[in-house]
């Protein structure tokens, strides 16, 4: 099978499927990193190795969360701000981390 195929196989699946498949993706990487990298680079194989679960913790979230926050982020009462109020935010918010 070409990657071309695999790729176009990949975007028909479902999304909890595409997860699984992404966690068995980051394990069979980080076995191979385990069996290539020397003992010299332990640190940086704990390194990579903690990124690698991190972003898949991330990915594992349940779909029905994910399409929550999805939906949150687009919920708004107020019209968007204008140029001038950004600008206005900005300043204030670079106030507070700087001056303080």
């Amino acid at each position: 099978m070409s990657l071309q195929e695999l790729q176009e196989q990949v975007t028909r699946l479902s999304v909890s499927d595409r997860l699984a498949l992404v966690n068995l993706i980051v394990q069979s990487l980080q076995g191979e990193l385990n069996e290539h990298l020397s003992s010299d680079s332990q640190h940086d194989l704990s390194l990579k190795s903690s990124l690698a679960t991190s972003a898949l913790s991330n990915l594992q979230l349940d779909k029905t969360a994910v399409l929550s926050q999805m939906r949150g982020l687009l919920k708004t009462e107020r019209p968007a701000p204008t140029d001038a109020e950004v600008q206005t935010l900005l300043a204030e918010r670079r106030a507070e981390k700087y001056l303080q």
